[in-house]
């Protein structure tokens, strides 16, 4: 029994590291795949504003906004929020704006869910997923949101 109780022992040394750490550096690793996926799409959106307007007139299907306004907002959400995420500031909102901004990608684009891209709604589903482990869990303490929480109860 004195065996079991040692290599438990051993095995949890450093229990209170990894509870304390291991969860924020997985957040920031979500913060910063997630945040970096968005922002590329919204920096490809801004490269060449004519052919963006012309797939949200054409191919996107945006419900109730007209084309050139869902355009502006899909295009600033996903420049903005994954600054947010990425430096951990509003970081809950920035996630839950993300993932709005992915579910209206994912209804928008009706091929999406047709045979030619299966992955494409794989990825969508993956990130909608991971924003909203950011959105229960909060950013972690390696953001800035965690510092500034520090500095209001002092």
């Amino acid at each position: 029994m004195e065996k079991i109780l040692r290599l438990h022992q051993s095995i949890t040394r450093f229990d209170g590291l990894i509870t304390e750490w291991g969860g924020s550096l997985l957040s920031l690793a979500i913060r910063v795949w997630v945040g970096w996926q968005f922002f590329k799409a919204g920096l490809v959106k801004i490269s060449d504003w004519s052919a963006t307007l012309a797939l949200f007139h054409d191919e996107y299907h945006v419900p109730v906004l007209p084309p050139d306004l869902a355009a502006v907002m899909g295009a600033s959400g996903e420049l903005v929020f994954p600054v947010l995420l990425l430096v951990g500031v509003i970081s809950r909102p920035a996630a839950f704006g993300l993932f709005f901004v992915n579910l209206m990608a994912v209804i928008s684009y009706p091929d999406l869910f047709t045979f030619e891209c299966p992955a494409g709604l794989k990825d969508h589903f993956c990130w909608g997923a991971l924003l909203l482990v950011i959105v229960a869990f909060g950013p972690g303490r390696l953001a800035l949101d965690s510092w500034l929480s520090a500095k209001a109860k002092r």
